[in-house]
């Protein structure tokens, strides 16, 4: 085959050696390793699987009937389970792509548009039924839909029957203007952002993303189904054409570089090929009847496969493995283990960030943390217990005229603390001494105060009390409810959460408390947010469960244990700790467990410049460097 290049040139006996070295036994190298299919995929057996996208530790293949299948290697309760996700289509599903799993894009059948937010699948476009035929509408909106790729700032594009191009600037999907009104099948995008789509009869459109596209002048007539970018300046494409003296399709793969395309010789015939990706240090490309084929430089190595079913997509994993996929629900990898090829194991300095153990000086249970916006942190807990971060170091306040447990504290605003205890009682610190600020004369325990200023503090506990502070009395409110209640939280005083026993979650707008099913009936210990469309509440049995603005989404974790509390600074500096050392912390896309010492924690608190306080039973007080 003829192909131009600019490079240095190539060393004819170097070359040779490296092609002796790669042909030799190692079993693991590209073209020696054998492709078997992945076991326990839970498929259909007669589905066709289209494609796919896979991210650290997580897969999603799509295909026939909608089918999404989900592969989670970081889930524990499932472990080696092909999950098959709830979709809103039955319609098959072609290709998929995303920056990240809670922000992907799926295409297909009937110009089907569909989205993932990190919990469920939405309807965007396409699949329009006319209500009195109940048939498919005959328009645009319903074309096919074949390929998506897109770019790191979240924009994509589509691309399908009738020269379809439609693009997704990050909030919606609108239609282009095609050049063609050709089938295209494959489109890719240059690491400086040129589009590239293919399609029948050798078409070659391109754009710069601004909805402008032009035409190529190919003179290669294949069915083109795959264009992968190698530069800004070399494509590669691949398809094929259907021959009458052979009785079927003769596999084409064609090179384009610098404005010229070339059409890549092999030595033998080769089936219609349906997918390019890199791999290694070539090419991996699959075609029909299991064919798969290694490109590196020049030289062109068909690899052994452990199927003939045909083969439509190639999905990269992050570890530079990759997995094929196709025709009879068949997921295929040359990886020995292909858990580990999805997730290689970490070293134990990227899953364990230091926590320390500091000396609190105190052997009672701690049960609350709290820090003022003058970076003055306490700790509080049984026997009248509350401790003063100073120094680098723990000391305890004097005790005010109580042994009483104290379970949660709150700034007053000006420089002092508010203290809740048992048997209904509120101290207020002055920097100085206690002071009894309010007595409930009941056998009821204060477990968590909020407030949004010096006139308006809010305190929560046994037997559904709800106490409110307007600056001059604590006066209790009517809560509707004898359950306990462990936390409260308020983005202002309008809006405001209260959760307890049996998923109990109440809401304030102002002017009552009313109930806000959370979806969980487990006992819910604390909640926490930084806006009204994201709020997270932790409880029993590792319960996690968050809020969007529209709806409580239960996530699933690894953590099994109780969830105590939560507290955070922003959206990618949370944490939640529970029973057994259990500390969470949420990077913005997932919930990553942090190694601590066995110590059952109760408290936690996030200071500005993201350090950690966490506090438990006997004492117990880690902290985590910013």
């Amino acid at each position: 085959m003829s192909h131009s290049t600019e490079s240095a040139p190539t060393n004819p006996a170097r070359r040779n050696l490296f092609r002796k070295i790669a042909a030799a036994a190692d079993p693991n190298s590209p073209r020696q390793a054998v492709w078997r299919r992945v076991a326990q995929v839970g498929a259909g057996e007669g589905d066709v699987l289209w494609s796919g996208w896979a991210a650290d530790d997580e897969i999603f293949v799509v295909g026939d009937e909608g089918v999404v299948l989900h592969f989670d290697a970081s889930s524990t309760s499932q472990e080696g389970l092909w999950l098959n996700m709830q979709t809103p289509t039955q319609l098959p599903l072609h290709s998929i792509w995303g920056r990240n799993s809670k922000e992907l894009h799926a295409v297909g059948w009937m110009g089907t548009v569909l989205s993932f937010d990190g919990k469920e699948w939405h309807h965007r476009r396409g699949g329009l039924i006319d209500p009195e035929t109940q048939g498919f509408v005959a328009c645009s909106e319903n074309n096919p839909l074949f390929a998506i790729t897109g770019d790191e700032k979240g924009r994509a594009w589509a691309v399908g029957d009738n020269g379809t191009l439609l693009a997704f600037d990050g909030k919606e999907w609108q239609q282009e203007q095609s050049p063609t009104r050709l089938n295209l099948r494959g489109i890719t995008l240059t690491p400086k952002g040129q589009l590239f789509a293919v399609g029948a009869e050798g078409t070659v459109i391109t754009s710069k993303g601004d909805g402008q596209w032009e035409k190529l002048d190919c003179p290669i007539g294949a069915g083109f189904i795959a264009v992968l970018a190698l530069a800004d300046d070399e494509l590669l494409l691949a398809g094929g054409r259907y021959f009458v003296d052979a009785g079927g399709f003769r596999g084409e793969l064609v090179r384009w570089h610098k404005g010229e395309f070339t059409k890549i010789e092999t030595t033998q015939e080769i089936p219609r090929l349906r997918a390019l990706r890199t791999y290694k240090k070539g090419v991996l490309i699959a075609g029909d009847q299991g064919h798969l084929f290694y490109l590196e430089g020049e030289r062109l190595s068909q690899l052994r496969t452990d199927t003939h079913h045909d083969l439509m997509d190639i999905i990269p994993l992050p570890s530079g493995e990759a997995l094929a996929v196709g025709d009879f629900s068949t997921i295929m990898t040359a990886a020995a283990n292909f858990s580990e090829a999805l997730a290689p194991k970490k070293t134990a300095q990227q899953v364990q960030p230091i926590w320390e153990l500091m000396e609190s000086g105190t052997e009672h249970n701690l049960w609350g943390l709290h820090a003022l916006a003058d970076g003055r942190v306490f700790a509080c807990g049984d026997s009248g217990t509350v401790l003063e971060y100073k120094s680098q170091q723990w000391q305890s306040l004097p005790k005010a005229n109580s042994e009483l447990s104290v379970h949660c504290l709150w700034t007053d605003y000006q420089g002092g603390i508010y203290a809740g205890c048992a048997m209904g009682q509120i101290y207020h610190y002055d920097g100085k001494t206690w002071e009894l600020a309010f007595n409930l004369n009941l056998d009821i325990t204060i477990l968590s105060m909020w407030g949004s200023g010096p006139d308006s503090i809010y305190a929560v506990g046994d037997e559904g009390l709800i106490l409110h502070w307007n600056g001059l009395i604590w006066h209790r409110m009517i809560s509707g409810t004898k359950t306990t209640l462990y936390s409260i939280w308020g983005y202002d005083d309008k809006h405001l959460l209260t959760v307890g026993d049996f998923g109990l979650v109440l809401r304030w707008n102002g002017e009552n408390w009313a109930e806000f099913y959370a979806g969980t009936e487990n006992f819910l210990f604390d909640v926490w947010g930084d806006a009204l469309d994201n709020i997270f509440i932790v409880g029993l049995s590792g319960t996690l469960v968050h809020f969007n603005g529209e709806k409580w989404n239960l996530t699933p974790i690894r953590a099994r244990d109780d969830l105590m509390a939560l507290d955070g600074l922003s959206n990618n500096c949370i944490y939640a700790v529970g029973t057994h050392g259990s500390i969470l912390r949420f990077d913005g896309q997932q919930w990553l467990s942090e190694t601590t010492p066995n110590a059952s924690l109760r408290a936690i608190c996030v200071l500005t410049d993201t350090s950690v306080f966490a506090v438990g039973n006997q004492g117990v007080i880690l902290k985590r460097n910013a």
